[in-house]
């Protein structure tokens, strides 16, 4: 069996289990409440086998277990600093997830309950305060309410249905030796996914599809095989900062997310996916009203922002670095040009930049037609314009775009459409792009050709002769001419069946005398 057959049997078995735990707790709450209680106890038992994993290593010449060494005041506080330097956390013994399904399987007799499991949780948090790692650990688990009435009315019921959860969550083997880390990863990416696709618009604010984060992806690290950072100025989940790790080596990953649940979750997934707490700054608050990377430039910028969102456009952005140039704001309604704007500063001069938008950004006048202009005419960044199909995002059916920018075109360079938007694999809920289907927007993206009814590569001047609207049809054709009709046949076909008619009805007729009707 190939590693990748031993994976897609590892991930179903695995969905399996998820979907059972997910039902166990349907009815009693929402699926955008469950996800909490299910992810949360997936990323505990994360960091628990993290810590068992380097603690058994640093002590393996000692001969010593972990729960002895830490009874050593000696050995504890050694093992304590080293967890923190390493990891940037501590879980004591007591509290491993490991110890726990132990107490839960003695039944009755063992000493597991909801309280216990709050604790653990609280010394992790606890564990990080005054180290570096502090603001990415604290309040990671505020989601998870283990107190919630909707777990049961009391103590025991509470911690009965969450042992439940806990052990079947232990019976999932997607962190052993033999099995790739991103098992668990894909595996969480795959909860989201779910949960968005039952659960609205609610749950599709934070998570991309993965095929259109792989458009992005490959689209930002076209010739690289390393970037010295990626950032998302609406991370949501943190999946596309993730997916742009897999087409080349990150070395530090950025992002803001204004929801705090979502924030949380960012946070967990990079850890998640083995990203030390070194190698990320996710931060909590309003991108457009507080950024919290402005002195930063970025040689990567991915995004899919909240579509035609509504901002304050205060006139105090006006003077705003990230806006002032343009002389106009994004209107109040729409925000979708202040975020290009905000990510555009953020751009570092050999960075690219891809962001999914509604269709309305490519024509829609007024201010947002001022700030296209601009952006073409006077500063050269549009690189690309990228057509996708309709309903492919969970929540939406509008089509989206993705807009690609660069610093660093030619004066004279052309921009590339596509018209990927009749390409796709129809599915019962949404849409789906193939491999085929990606890989064809990503090839004719580097190498711009221009495709009868399916790309093209437009100059500067086409574009201004179109006053600057970028709708796709005005650049790919993509009308198909109806197939000529021989009136002369079709009218002969009718007389002949017309003629076949009557013959049928006489013959009818003839058979209805008979039987005499």
């Amino acid at each position: 069996m190939t590693t990748s057959e031993k994976q897609r049997l590892q991930q179903a078995e695995l969905h399996k289990k998820l979907w059972a735990m997910a039902n166990d707790l349907r009815g009693q709450m929402e699926a955008y409440e469950f996800k909490n209680y299910i992810l949360g106890l997936i990323f505990y038992r994360y960091l628990s086998e993290k810590v068992e994993s380097r603690a058994a290593k640093l002590l393996e010449e000692d001969n010593i277990s972990y729960t002895a060494a830490w009874k050593n005041p000696e050995y504890r506080e050694g093992l304590s600093e080293y967890l923190i330097q390493e990891l940037g956390y501590v879980i004591e013994p007591e509290y491993l997830f490991s110890n726990m399904i132990l107490e839960i399987k003695k039944g009755d007799n063992g000493k597991f309950d909801v309280e216990m499991l709050q604790k653990g949780v609280n010394l992790v948090e606890e564990s990080t305060i005054g180290t570096d790692s502090q603001e990415d650990f604290q309040h990671l688990f505020d989601d998870m309410d283990l107190a919630s009435s909707k777990l049961g009315r009391d103590v025991q019921s509470r911690s009965k249905l969450i042992a439940k959860i806990m052990v079947n969550i232990n019976d999932i083997p997607f962190l052993h030796d033999d099995v790739d880390i991103d098992v668990l990863g894909d595996a969480y990416e795959y909860m989201i996914s779910q949960f968005a696709a039952n659960a609205g618009k609610k749950a599709g604010e934070f998570y991309t599809p993965q095929q259109v984060s792989k458009i992005l992806a490959k689209i930002v690290t076209a010739g690289k095989t390393e970037l010295k950072n990626v950032y998302d100025p609406t991370c949501g989940s943190g999946s596309l900062l993730l997916r742009v790790a897999k087409e080349a080596r990150v070395w530090k990953f950025y992002g803001q997310e204004k929801t705090s649940t979502t924030y949380n979750l960012a946070r967990m997934n990079m850890l998640l996916h083995d990203v030390e707490y070194q190698r990320f700054d996710i931060q909590n608050e309003d991108t457009l009203e507080d950024p919290r990377h402005v002195d930063e430039r970025f040689e990567a910028v991915v995004a899919n922002p909240p579509y035609s969102a509504k901002w304050s456009a205060d006139a105090k952005f006006v003077d705003d670095e990230r806006f002032s140039a343009y002389q106009k704001l994004a209107p109040k309604s729409k925000a979708d040009f202040a975020f290009i704007k905000h990510m555009i500063h953020q751009l570092d001069d050999n960075g690219t930049m891809a962001v999914v938008l509604p269709h309305g950004v490519l024509f829609r006048g007024a201010a947002e037609g001022a700030i296209r202009r601009y952006l073409i005419e006077s500063k050269n960044y549009l690189d690309a314009v990228i057509g996708l199909p309709a309903n492919i995002f969970y929540g939406t059916s509008i089509p989206t775009c993705v807009l690609v920018f660069k610093k660093c075109r030619k004066e004279d360079e052309n921009v590339l459409f596509i018209d990927a938007s009749a390409e796709f694999e129809k599915g019962k809920n949404q849409n789906h792009l193939t491999d085929e289907n990606v890989e064809k927007i990503i090839g004719t993206y580097i190498n711009r050709v221009t495709i009868d009814k399916y790309s093209y590569a437009a100059t500067l001047e086409e574009i201004k002769e179109n006053d600057y609207n970028l709708n796709i049809p005005r650049y790919v054709d993509t009308f198909e001419e109806e197939e000529s009709i021989d009136l002369k046949a079709v009218s002969a076909r009718i007389e002949t069946i017309d003629q076949e008619i009557a013959e049928i009805d006489a013959e009818l007729e003839k058979y209805f005398k008979e039987l005499g009707v």
